[in-house]
């Protein structure tokens, strides 16, 4: 008998869950069918919104870094 490692790639779940969101929301099943879109759209924008937070929070870190470094 072999041991066989099932692995789930993490990069497909949110793809998938917004396939089932937008399924949900064509055929106005459950309580998917009263959200707004942007909901639906959710598991696409949240991380890309995450991405430009972290690089925002690293330029404005990065440019404040050299405006004191400038100052001294």
């Amino acid at each position: 008998m072999s041991k066989e490692k099932v692995t789930v790639r993490s990069g497909i779940l949110l793809p998938v869950v917004f396939i089932v969101f937008l399924v949900f929301k064509l055929a106005e099943i459950g309580v998917v069918a009263s959200w707004s879109w942007w909901w639906v759209f959710a598991p696409l924008w949240i991380p890309a919104a995450g991405v430009i937070a972290v690089l925002m929070v690293w330029f404005i870190g990065f440019l404040v870094y050299h405006l004191v470094k400038k100052g001294r």
